[in-house]
């Protein structure tokens, strides 16, 4: 089997299978390890050295144990080993379930059951959401969709088409970091300093061509290209971190809508900047076009990251 097609069907497995409660997440083991490893070296009185050494282990047992699983498979037959290294590429693609989980939410919305809304999307996000009302619901699935475009397909296809599982699964590792202790309240600040930075770092490049295959599928989708490039130029960098403000303001760009602003994390309003321009009002038909958007944005990534692989062939 070559390397694109083994990319291409683990897409494909992405995308009909999603992320199945009944399989293993190499996701939700990685998160145990950060939990495990975060109750030694959080005793530590440096703070800042604690956090660097959980960046490094968890990153290095990642590592070490998807090539070592894949090292292993290999000695036994070449169908094992192929079938291994797509299962565990696609585990590292989020296509199906960001489309998924989010769509739950919009049922709920589509069915008048506000109550339910907000308890699905607080399992989604960190902010606040027993206080919002339809719109904002709405607002907060629109984000998530948008913002882990980039976090949770096209950096993980970008890694995967340079260096396999292993890689894509080592930049898993430290995704999961950030969104456990990479936030900037007293808790963490420190702590969690080395996983924000690294996945700052990881998150620059694939950010930002988020943003241009988001303009071509807007393109593609019957939306707006040209929007998509000026609102990602305009208000991309508004964002407090250095990367989740771009695919944001393009899909607000494309979409013709505001996105961002103020927001509740645990208890304390924060003032958060606006990305694009309300040209349209926030409803479920929005929604749908982001859904095309998404799925646009995922087979534009893949077909040039093939072209990559091939041409490096």
């Amino acid at each position: 089997m070559t390397l694109a097609a083994a990319i291409t069907t683990a897409f494909c497995l992405d995308l009909l299978l999603g992320d199945p409660r009944w399989l293993p997440h190499p996701v939700v083991a990685i998160g145990r390890l950060v939990h495990c490893l975060e109750g030694w070296l959080g005793r530590l009185p440096w703070r800042r050295l604690g956090g660097v050494v959980l960046t490094l282990t968890t990153l290095t047992v990642t590592g070490l144990l998807a090539w070592g699983l894949l090292k292993m498979t290999a000695t036994w037959h070449p169908a094992v080993y192929w079938t291994t290294w797509m299962v565990l590429a696609a585990t590292t693609l989020a296509t199906r379930s960001l489309h998924g989980e989010s769509a739950i939410v919009v049922a709920h919305l589509r069915q008048g059951r506000l109550l339910e809304a907000r308890g699905t999307l607080a399992m989604l996000v960190s902010r606040d959401t027993s206080e919002l009302n339809e719109e904002g619901v709405l607002r907060g699935a629109l984000e998530t969709v948008a913002e882990n475009s980039s976090d949770g397909v096209i950096a993980p296809l970008f890694y995967l088409c340079l260096g396999g599982p292993v890689l894509a699964l080592v930049y898993k590792a430290a995704s999961t970091l950030d969104s456990m202790v990479g936030y900037r309240n007293d808790q963490y600040r420190e702590f969690g300093w080395a996983s924000a930075r690294l996945d700052d770092l990881l998150n620059l490049l694939p950010a930002r061509l988020t943003v241009l295959f988001m303009a071509g599928a807007a393109a593609l989708t019957g939306l707006r290209p040209l929007a998509t490039l000026r609102m990602a130029w305009r208000d991309g960098g508004k964002s407090k971190s250095p990367n989740a403000g771009y695919p944001m303001a393009a899909a607000a760009g494309a979409l013709g809508v505001e996105l961002g602003g103020p927001a509740t994390y645990f208890g304390r309003r924060e003032e958060k900047p606006t990305l694009g321009d309300p040209r349209r009002s926030l409803t479920v038909v929005v929604y749908d076009d982001l859904v095309r958007l998404h799925y646009g944005t995922a087979v534009l990534a893949l077909l040039t990251g093939l072209a990559g692989v091939l041409l490096w062939q």
